[in-house]
């Protein structure tokens, strides 16, 4: 199983003794008002989230007052293997229960490193499209705000046009606890006025309606496709460097089994040698239904990328 991810690591300090907040929050006009707040979570991070048999998740709603709903399994956001958490109920709720669940993750990953992990993090939450004009503003005067106030690294992704039906985007967090509390905190505030906002609160988890809009020439080029149906074998082959390969097979092949079981897709890696034509990347062909191949495809780019975030630090 991964290990929690590092976008949630934090002081595990900071939650304990966070100093109170002062007298009047950003939102406080809009305590009482029904909100939600969705992010992205990894599938190990979703099960510390949930404990076992559940009692994590049922501590945290009995001590913060938010329901908090997590997607299934094979419920991702599209263009990640990332699970999709929902907290909602009144502002003061939703805060306490964040405060919960990112320390949570946090105490998590410290334990699986038994080392000192830097203070700032990222955290990704998920906005509609409709509803981040109010946290851009005019000229992006709202955003340069919010991260002035909030001391946090705030950015918003582009709306990915390789997905048709997809009108979400993604808002990424980068801070202490303590910074990405704030940021959230003045961000709901800004959703809050926003009635696109709360009409999108009781939209489903899954992003079934969406489909990947590309697909694959023998040659790996990308080329448009009309909706294949879903039971339509296809397939199609990427490059991984070759050093990066033993963390798409995982020890004993536990990582591409697990990746085949989850996307329902079938994977072979090329032998030693036998690279992408002009590179020294090893072929990596997935077989299956669209979908498959495309969730396939994310969880070894999302290992890929992992590993070379971490050569970076």
């Amino acid at each position: 199983m991964e290990s929690t991810e590092s976008s949630y690591v934090s002081s595990p300090e900071a939650a304990r003794n966070r100093s109170p907040p002062p007298p009047k929050s950003p939102t406080s006009g809009n305590v009482e008002k029904p909100m939600y707040i969705r992010f992205l979570v990894s599938n190990a991070a979703a099960g510390s989230v949930i404990g076992k048999g559940g009692s994590t998740i049922t501590e945290f709603q009995s001590k913060s007052g938010a329901r908090i709903q997590l997607s299934r399994n094979h419920e991702t956001f599209p263009g990640t293997s990332d699970r999709i958490i929902m907290v909602s109920g009144a502002i003061d709720d939703i805060l306490k229960a964040m405060e919960l669940i990112l320390a949570k993750l946090f105490d998590e990953l410290n334990v699986e490193d038994n080392e000192d992990v830097g203070p700032r993090t990222k955290v990704r939450l998920i906005v509609p499209n409709s509803s981040c004009g109010s946290i851009i503003g005019k000229g992006g005067a709202t955003i340069k705000s919010l991260i002035e106030d909030s001391q946090a690294g705030i950015k918003i992704s582009p709306l990915d046009n390789n997905f048709y039906g997809l009108n979400d985007r993604l808002v990424t967090l980068t801070g202490t606890l303590d910074e990405q509390m704030q940021a959230i905190d003045l961000i709901l505030s800004k959703l809050c006025e926003d009635p696109h906002y709360s009409q999108a609160m009781h939209a489903p988890f899954s992003y079934a309606a969406t489909y990947y809009s590309m697909s694959y020439a023998p040659n790996g080029t990308g080329g448009k496709f009309p909706n294949h149906k879903e039971d339509r074998s296809n397939s199609i082959t990427i490059g991984v460097p070759d050093e990066h390969i033993g963390l798409v097979l995982g020890r004993g092949g536990r990582n591409i089994m697990e990746i085949s079981q989850v996307s329902g897709a079938r994977i072979k890696i090329s032998d030693r040698g036998d690279f992408m034509s002009g590179t020294t990347d090893r072929k990596v062909t997935i077989t299956g239904s669209q979908r498959a191949i495309h969730q396939a495809e994310c969880m070894i780019m999302q290992k890929v990328a992992n590993a070379t975030e971490r050569m970076m630090d």
